[in-house]
């Protein structure tokens, strides 16, 4: 089946949330819904991958997609790494836990869950953190697998385009988590998501997906109006029924205490956008560059940090629109967003 997002009954598309707001049953949910949802394929083994796809399948008759982290070169660097290590250790200890192991070489099962999706075959397959080779797309899309990447800035989508996507999720600065730069050391663009939309549609006539910072109706229909095919929101729908955020991200979306949200790289030593919190406060400054080396030297402290009911201990990944979010199903949150 090759989907035409123009056929999509309602326009909006659920972010691919790693790491665990995202589930089958989400994505699932947004598909019945009348939009397309995402299977995130990052952090899981291909294993899980395959079964998070195949169980998502099952409880929708609607297009699925899935989602991978494309693997770039490693900017770690070891003694930037040791220094940041020293700086975690007193947050380690106030939660009882050893600072991570940094794991170099990590590339997230790259090989085997293209087979996963090559075997499965969704009907959209998205990619972020950089374009696969070009022998890479042809493989998937000779397959039937209509393929997007994500991009945040026109040079980008350039390189996207080159390469074969069919597509572009086109990822402005309001967008929470993870920034989807090729580079992985480059900072957050200003350029609004409104002047990318018009700055990519100028140049390449493909479908465009808007994404960042969208969570209110009007929103949506901002972006469609500038010629996007489709919303995609991913902050929108941390609180929906089926999302499996943990109760402390959940908490903290709606408390007032936490009055902003900041592009960090003290998690996982890429930049991304979250709630402002006394881990970021405190060791943004200090944490380098190095993803996802310092990912995993933080996982133990977030895992604990979560475990007590502690939100300023473990990222709070967060869109600038967070305030609208609302709980309740999913297929209420994406019908009143795209106007059905």
């Amino acid at each position: 089946m090759v989907l035409g997002f123009w056929d999509l009954a309602v326009p909006v598309v659920g972010a691919p949330m790693a790491g665990g707001p995202g589930t089958p049953e989400l994505a699932a949910a947004v598909s019945n819904a009348g939009g397309l949802g995402f299977v995130a394929g990052g952090y899981l083994s291909p294993e899980r991958f395959a079964e998070d796809i195949t169980a998502a399948r099952a409880a929708t008759t609607g297009p699925i997609g899935a989602n991978l982290f494309v693997p770039q070169p490693s900017v770690a660097d070891y003694l930037q790494l040791e220094h940041y290590a020293e700086a975690l250790d007193e947050v380690a200890e106030h939660y009882d836990v050893e600072v991570g192991m940094p794991r170099f070489g990590d590339n997230d099962g790259w090989t085997r869950k293209l087979e996963v999706v090559a075997d499965l075959r969704p009907e959209v397959v998205s990619f972020t953190f950089g374009a696969p080779s070009p022998d890479v797309l042809r493989w998937l899309g000779s397959l039937g697998i209509v393929l997007l990447i994500t991009v945040t800035s026109a040079y980008e989508a350039g390189v996207a385009i080159a390469a074969g996507a069919d597509g572009l999720v086109v990822q402005g600065p309001g967008a929470g988590g993870h920034r989807g730069t090729f580079a992985p050391d480059m900072r957050p663009g200003t350029e609004s998501l409104g002047e990318l939309l018009d700055r990519i549609a100028a140049t390449h006539d493909v479908p465009l997906i808007a994404a960042g910072g969208l969570g209110t109706p009007e929103d949506v229909a901002g972006v469609l109006n500038r010629g996007a095919v489709a919303a995609q929101v991913g902050t929108a729908l941390l609180l929906a029924d089926e999302a499996g955020t943990n109760s402390v991200h959940r908490s903290a979306l709606r408390n007032p205490q936490f009055s902003n949200t900041v592009v960090t790289r003290a998690f996982s030593g890429r930049y991304a956008r979250g709630l402002e919190n006394d881990f970021t406060r405190l060791l943004d400054d200090v944490a380098p560059l190095g993803y996802p080396e310092v990912n995993h030297m933080t996982a133990p402290i977030r895992a604990a940090a979560v475990a007590r009911d502690d939100p300023h201990g473990t990222n709070l990944w967060a869109g600038t629109g967070y305030r609208s979010a609302c709980p309740g199903p999913a297929a209420d949150i994406v019908k009143k967003l795209g106007g059905a």
